[in-house]
């Protein structure tokens, strides 16, 4: 039964040590999960492209599932979608090569913000990604309790995956 352990401990290490959260310029990542923001639920989706060592730019949508029923929310204001820039910055802090840190940018249909978000892969293909986002600029101050959805902090959990 040791012998068995033993075996299954190292080929789990083995694997988890060739595992990249960020491998540079043509790395592709698409990540899957949950947006959670104040009145409602959602599921959320981003593709990153790599084109430096340290850069990727990539895509972000969103889209309102769980909504507070006292709320009268209209398909636009449940869909958001964003265009992206990230500082892949875990080498510069000397993480494992499966870990990575990306604050970003993000430009959507409701507002410009930022983001700020970790990798942590357990195989070459597969990890878990956690994103918290806020706004920086609305594009209108006035906003009714349905627009309020992707124009507040929001923070997103999910797989991501190695393309």
């Amino acid at each position: 039964m040791k012998k068995i352990l033993l075996f299954v401990a190292t080929i789990l290490f083995t694997t988890i040590g060739f595992s990249q959260a960020y491998d540079g310029a043509g790395d592709l990542k698409f990540q899957i999960g949950i947006n959670a923001q104040s009145n409602g639920t959602g599921i959320t989706g981003t593709l990153d492209y790599g084109i430096g060592q340290n850069f990727s730019v990539g895509a972000s949508s969103a889209y309102m599932l769980g909504v507070n029923e006292l709320i009268n929310v209209p398909f636009v204001d449940k869909f958001d979608i964003k265009i992206r820039a990230n500082a892949n910055i875990g080498d510069v802090f000397k993480l494992a090569e499966n870990a990575d840190i990306y604050p970003g940018l993000n430009l959507s249909l409701k507002n410009f913000g930022g983001h700020l978000g970790g990798r942590y892969f357990f195989t070459d293909g597969f990890g878990v990604f956690a994103e918290f986002y806020t706004p920086i600029a609305k594009y209108n101050d006035d906003l009714t309790p349905s627009e309020e959805f992707h124009n507040q902090f929001a923070i997103n959990l999910g797989a991501s995956f190695n393309f």
